[in-house]
């Protein structure tokens, strides 16, 4: 069994969420968008990095994966599915201000957020 690991990598930045509208649709690294799925759209992190995102209104934790690429509104940091952004309290808002830290997804090698972690 693979043991917790401490982040590799943090920021914060400003979050968003896109939900049912794209349900369906794929998205950059070519599965089908699921808004109910703990997912999310970043800039340049590798396809399968596991996140652990914190909303730092209220302290709210969620681990998404990176499936997609965005977002494209300056200024943010991360589009965040439906489930996860209902988690983190931020679907009324829209945004937040949220701390991100990157999670090995596994031990493996060639895993992106080892990948990610070594450079």
């Amino acid at each position: 069994m693979v043991q917790p690991q401490a982040p590799s990598l943090a920021e914060t930045g400003t979050a968003s969420w896109y939900g049912t509208w794209h349900q369906g649709r794929l998205t950059a690294n070519g599965e089908r968008f699921d808004a109910r799925a703990f997912t999310a759209a970043h800039r340049s992190l590798p396809f399968g990095t596991i996140l652990r995102v914190t909303n730092l209104a209220n302290g709210e934790t969620v681990k998404v994966r990176v499936n997609d690429r965005g977002p494209y509104i300056r200024g943010r940091t991360l589009d965040l599915s439906a489930a996860a952004a209902k988690a983190l309290g931020i679907t009324k808002d829209g945004i937040a201000r949220v701390r991100i830290e990157v999670f090995a997804a596994d031990q493996m090698p060639g895993s992106p957020a080892i990948a990610l972690a070594s450079r």
